[in-house]
């Protein structure tokens, strides 16, 4: 009431002085509004707000009522022409939100992986605690030096291919360790050809490294009577480390297998026991793993074609190399034939010789020579004489004992013999290249030989 006795006091004022005026309209949210000004009877100029003040107030006062469209819900707009700036400040605060939700879903999913990589953790620590636990309180098995007499080793298989019943020890991969003795060398006039006695070994060639683990223990070899669809350029190579060795690599020729690029992949139907194969006459023979039973494989057919125990022999790790590696059984083939190279219990430790019948796997005679098998690094065969190597890891080692299956005599050497990366895990006589091919901690390596002349022909006898 006292409101509208003021105005129309103001409005009587105004009429007289006939300078009063009245608006009516509506404002933004479409209301409608009256507005009216009265100039001042005693004031000329009334105190104006500078305009940078005036302008500051406006935006502050734009600002504020978006914050308040925001809380409320409503779609307020500033005031007159500041309307631009509040959408870019309104724009500011929502890219802000924005980027602090992001965050927030960002940091979440973090604490979230972390929590499973955690109990992933502790599963693990609790299994590794276990076998800790279970190690601790298993007793540590013994292998004897040699291992006592068994009535019953060398008993017959009573099932088709059961293997006899060796006791094995551990079936990790096995390597030993062994003392070299040099022997001077016997002297000789013997000529550089023909088949008599080895006269020296030239340096090693490197053909090829293995690609990996597996291939720190190798064979490789190529067939020196080979059967079609293979050629006698024909490469093969099988990386021996691991329990399940089973894959046998083809490759076209020498320089393939220096490339890498096998041209043949066969799978072996039984895993194979250490570096002992060979290639004879479109067939590879090798040992089975865990076992005393000899192979024939014919790579053409890809399948077994013979199968049968070597009578007696050692096997995983009973009478190896030097070096270890379940080296028991060691298959060569040279001017003679097949050989297997091994020991047997009745032989306490010493090598014995076999020539076998390449197509049954029968043997067909035997030599048991007086030189322990485990007193050698590894052995091959040229021309019916086996010849052992000293040492598998000196850099300068020697072939340092020959046996001449025709004489049934053995002997004393020291051919110089080098393990270029000393730690030679393979040695064959290559009769299809007249060379030895060797595998050398990692690389597949080759060896130029000189050889006598045949000596005339002496009275055969067995020991």
């Amino acid at each position: 009431m006292f409101l509208l006795l003021l105005l129309c006091r103001l409005l009587l004022q105004a009429d007289a002085q006939d300078q009063a005026s009245v608006w009516r309209g509506n404002d933004s949210s479409e209301r409608c509004y009256y507005s009216f000004t009265i100039p001042s009877p005693v004031e000329t100029s009334c105190p104006q707000l500078s305009g940078p003040e005036l302008e500051g107030l406006k935006a502050r006062l734009g600002v504020l009522e978006m914050l308040v469209s925001q809380l409320t819900g409503k779609n307020l707009q500033p005031p007159g022409g500041h309307q631009g700036g509040g959408d870019r400040a309104q724009a500011e605060l929502q890219d802000a939100l924005n980027r602090a939700v992001g965050e927030k879903s960002l940091l979440q999913g973090e604490i979230e992986r972390l929590k499973r990589e955690m109990k992933a953790l502790q599963l693990r620590m609790e299994e590794m605690r276990r076998e800790t636990d279970r190690l601790r309180n298993r007793p540590c098995p013994q292998m004897p030096a040699v291992p006592p007499s068994h009535p019953q080793r060398d008993r017959a298989p009573t099932r088709p291919f059961e293997d006899a019943a060796w006791q094995y020890q551990s079936p990790g991969f096995q390597e030993l360790k062994a003392e070299v003795t040099e022997v001077p060398a016997p002297d000789s006039n013997q000529d550089n050809a023909g088949c008599g006695d080895l006269l020296s070994v030239g340096e090693p060639v490197t053909h090829r490294r293995a690609d990996n683990i597996a291939g720190k223990y190798g064979v490789w070899m190529q067939d020196p009577e080979p059967v079609s669809p293979y050629g006698p350029k024909m490469v093969w190579r099988i990386d021996t480390v691991g329990t399940e060795v089973r894959q046998l690599f083809g490759y076209e020729d020498l320089e393939q297998l220096s490339k890498g690029f096998p041209s043949k992949v066969l799978l072996l139907p039984d895993p194979l026991e250490s570096t002992g194969a060979t290639l004879y006459r479109g067939s590879l023979y090798y040992q089975r793993r865990l076992s005393r039973t000899l192979i024939r494989y014919e790579l053409a057919a890809e399948h077994v074609a013979a199968r049968r125990e070597l009578p007696h022999a050692g096997f995983h790790g009973q009478f190896p190399y030097s070096w270890g590696g379940y080296t028991d059984i060691d298959l060569a083939v040279d001017e003679k034939g097949l050989w297997a190279v091994y020991s047997t219990s009745k032989a306490k430790g010493a090598i014995v010789i076999s020539l076998l019948d390449p197509l049954s796997l029968v043997v067909r005679r035997s030599w048991e020579t007086n030189m322990r098998k485990s007193s050698v690094a590894n052995s091959f065969v040229i021309c019916g004489k086996m010849y052992t190597v000293a040492s598998y890891s000196a850099t300068d080692s020697t072939i340092n004992f020959v046996y001449d299956t025709e004489t049934s005599q053995g002997k004393a050497v020291s051919i110089p013999f080098k393990n270029k990366y000393r730690y030679n895990s393979m040695i064959d006589y290559s009769l299809a290249q007249r060379k030895l091919f060797a595998w050398d901690n990692f690389h597949i390596v080759s060896y130029d030989i000189r050889m006598g002349h045949k000596l005339a022909s002496r009275r055969k006898r067995d020991i």
